[in-house]
């Protein structure tokens, strides 16, 4: 089990303002952020990073939707944490998420769901280094 997991506070959250408020929830659930940065992905750096859905119907809204705006990609820390965020953002679809889960009170839709959260620790790593090289993750 790792300590590290992966996130992104996404173009719909950014947009309505809530980065600030999802970052201090974050915070305050214990995790330190060791790694971050504001970025925007190409169209092209979008459908990389979520190539494992290139045959699903909504790849490209998908790509779309991520590269519409500015992104905060962040590396967390905290024991347990891809189990401990996952519980903190919530169900995909905001409208099955649990009371004061971060998709709850910032998520749009099931399409646009505020944050992405990693769902392994493989997966963390993967991520992680999709947008962080070694010099940028401190801790």
């Amino acid at each position: 089990m790792s300590n590290r997991t992966f996130t992104m506070i996404k173009p719909d959250a950014m947009a309505d303002g809530h980065a600030g408020a999802i970052l201090d929830q974050i915070i305050k659930a214990g995790f330190k952020v060791v790694a971050m940065k504001l970025t925007r992905l190409s169209a092209e750096k979008a459908g990389e990073f979520y190539a494992i859905h290139k045959e699903r119907p909504f790849f490209g809204e998908l790509v779309d939707f991520m590269s519409s705006g500015p992104i905060i990609a962040a590396i967390l820390e905290k024991d347990n944490a891809v189990a401990d965020f996952r519980q903190l953002i919530g169900a995909t679809n905001p409208a099955n998420a649990e009371d004061g889960t971060i998709r709850k009170r910032f998520a749009r839709s099931v399409g646009e769901n505020a944050v992405h959260g990693s769902d392994s620790d493989e997966n963390a790593a993967i991520e992680g280094s999709f947008f962080f090289n070694s010099f940028e993750k401190v801790g």
